[in-house]
């Protein structure tokens, strides 16, 4: 089962329209998957859950814990600030190092309001996954301007559209 994570603890975000879309895709092709909210993790996780607390925190260990058996992975990353969401880098810090990662492949899917469809934060991304010995797909779509490419929460660019399916092929044979 592919686990797609949503990269950021926004409520009502893009990024959840995304991975619903994305999951839809991979249901087309036969595939089961699983999404994962960080909004939903407990709010108290960074002072609880990570450092000398590994483990020790029941609601966080079990998002652990659906990562852990996971084998490949999406994750949905908005650009913030030039990067990617604070939050998302906590989530990963809090996991097991440095079998969580290591050995599994996954894709990245970059989002933003602006021009440059999260390419930097994706980059920024990637370099913490292949650090954590984590295999990244080469094919990274860049979803610029994503307010103006969305009507009633469906992408309306079909190259937007395109690209995700070839993404969602590409992870599938990976």
């Amino acid at each position: 089962m592919i686990k797609i994570i949503v990269g950021t603890n926004r409520k009502n975000s893009v990024s959840k329209t995304i991975a619903e879309l994305y999951q839809a895709i991979l249901k087309e092709r036969g595939e089961q998957s699983e999404i994962l909210e960080l909004e939903n993790l407990p709010g108290d996780f960074i002072e609880n859950a990570l450092y000398e607390n590994n483990g020790k925190h029941d609601l966080y260990n079990e998002f652990h814990d659906q990562l852990v058996g996971g084998k490949k992975f999406v994750f949905i990353v908005p650009e913030y600030n030039g990067s990617f969401p604070g939050i998302l880098k906590t989530f990963i810090d809090g996991m097991t190092y440095p079998n969580t990662f290591r050995n599994k492949k996954c894709a990245l899917v970059g989002i933003s309001s602006g021009i440059g469809g999260g390419g930097i934060a994706m980059s920024h991304l990637t370099d913490i996954f292949h650090y954590l010995g984590m295999h990244v797909l080469a094919l990274k779509p860049k979803l610029a301007k994503i307010e103006q490419n969305m009507s009633d929460n469906l992408l309306t660019n079909r190259l937007y559209m395109d690209l995700l399916q070839t993404q969602a092929d590409m992870l599938l044979e990976f």
